[in-house]
């Protein structure tokens, strides 16, 4: 098996289509994150409902991943990504003939569908393409495209809205991220290391006992559900407190204040070599206690303080995705690795959709402290869960046992 070596000129090509690639996929998912208060007030809808914009993506993505897993040895893997990438940014542009906030939601419901396409399929990409002793690199590579994608999706959406109004947002970035779109079509190289395998019964049912059921993988797939969840309650719900009095910040402030997102960038890629380097059980539990820090600091009544407290909050979610995600392919054997991968996204959007959405029946009767509390509850399990050793008992497939474990 020939692998892409780092630093050579194929590597670059698939860094900067990788990079494009998910900068469209999360910029078009997140962008109405920053809206979700809004929402409330056009469409007088409760907190949970409006949150709806995020979570009906999110969840309907997460169980395209679950049946794309089962089905993904035998898809050709640029052209998935190639389609859910195009198919994405339509959907942004279909939203400027959208009045009505329910038939909205409808459509963000699609879009969840066709969304799914990109992500469970790149990270099976970087394993298949990239040599296991670099995968902690790349992985911190493409989880720093999906910071600045969120970035940019929420800024450009705020910025958008203030000047014109949220539909022509979606219309104009709908049109950017097709032609980045288009570019990535064109330009990223076909698999190498891909074998089409045909589908059977048996072997369907072989993938979901060695990989869904494997106990030590289960307990990185809970860690991605709780990571994620508790990140996705943070930015759906921050804007209630610093949308209103004291603070009164309209949308654009308001969206570049996802600007912290951009420490991930830095984040994701150096924890992911830390994790190369070192105990992946040490460096995860660093990255979830920087996420618990963060989240505390956001009770502190000072604007300033907050802003710390989220960049916090978004250094300590990029630094532990980057880590689970990359240990999930670092233990899984050569057949496992597309499944296990795609069983970790399933497990992480379903977190975002559940405890994203769960998290706005914490906020009417408890306040911003009540969303606080309950993101810290979900990341001291989440700590548990991915420092505790592993349990052989009920492992049932042939995982490799690692040093870095």
């Amino acid at each position: 098996m020939s692998y892409i070596e780092i630093g050579s000129k194929e590597f670059k090509k698939v860094s900067a289509c990788i990079l494009i690639g998910s900068i469209v996929n999360f910029a078009l998912m997140y962008s109405p994150q920053p809206l979700i208060s809004l929402y409330s007030e056009l469409y007088h809808v409760s907190p949970e409902t409006a949150s709806l914009s995020i979570s009906l993506t999110t969840i309907t993505m997460s169980a395209c991943l679950f049946f794309v897993s089962l089905f993904i040895s035998a898809w050709n893997r640029k052209l998935i990504m190639s389609y859910s990438l195009i198919l994405t940014s339509l959907c942004a542009i279909l939203t400027v003939f959208i009045t009505n906030f329910y038939i909205f939601l409808a459509l963000r419901f699609f879009e969840g569908i066709v969304v799914a396409g990109f992500p469970s399929i790149a990270m099976t990409y970087l394993h298949e393409e990239f040599s296991p002793k670099d995968i902690g690199k790349v992985i911190g590579y493409y989880v720093s495209g999906t910071a600045i994608g969120g970035f940019l999706g929420r800024i450009l959406t705020g910025i958008f809205t203030d000047v014109l109004n949220w539909h022509i947002a979606f219309l104009i970035q709908g049109f950017i991220c097709l032609i980045a779109s288009i570019w990535f079509l064109l330009n990223l190289p076909e698999s190498n290391n891909f074998n089409k395998t045909n589908i059977s019964i048996r072997r369907l049912k072989s993938v979901l006992v060695y990989t869904l059921f494997n106990a030590r993988l289960a307990n990185l797939y809970l860690t991605g559900f709780l990571l994620m969840g508790a990140y996705i309650t943070i930015l759906d719900y921050i804007g209630y407190p610093l949308t209103r009095a004291p603070y009164d910040l309209n949308q654009t402030a308001f969206g570049f204040l996802f600007v912290v997102n951009l420490v991930g960038v830095f984040s994701s890629a150096f924890f992911g070599r830390l994790a190369d380097q070192y105990s992946r059980r040490f460096i995860l539990g660093i990255a979830l206690s920087i996420f618990i820090t963060g989240s505390l600091l956001t009770l502190e009544p000072s604007l300033f303080i907050k802003i710390i407290g989220i960049s916090l909050v978004a250094f300590g979610f990029f630094a532990g995705h980057s880590v689970a995600s990359g240990w999930v392919g670092f233990l899984a054997s050569k057949r496992q690795k597309c499944q296990a991968a795609s069983y970790y996204l399933f497990f992480y959007y379903l977190g975002a959709s559940l405890l994203g959405w769960t998290g706005g029946f914490f906020l009417k009767p408890f306040g911003w402290n009540g969303i606080v509390y309950y993101v810290c509850i979900l990341l001291v399990v989440a700590f548990f869960a991915s420092v505790k050793p592993f349990s052989h008992k009920f492992n049932l497939g042939p995982i490799r046992v690692l040093s870095k474990s």
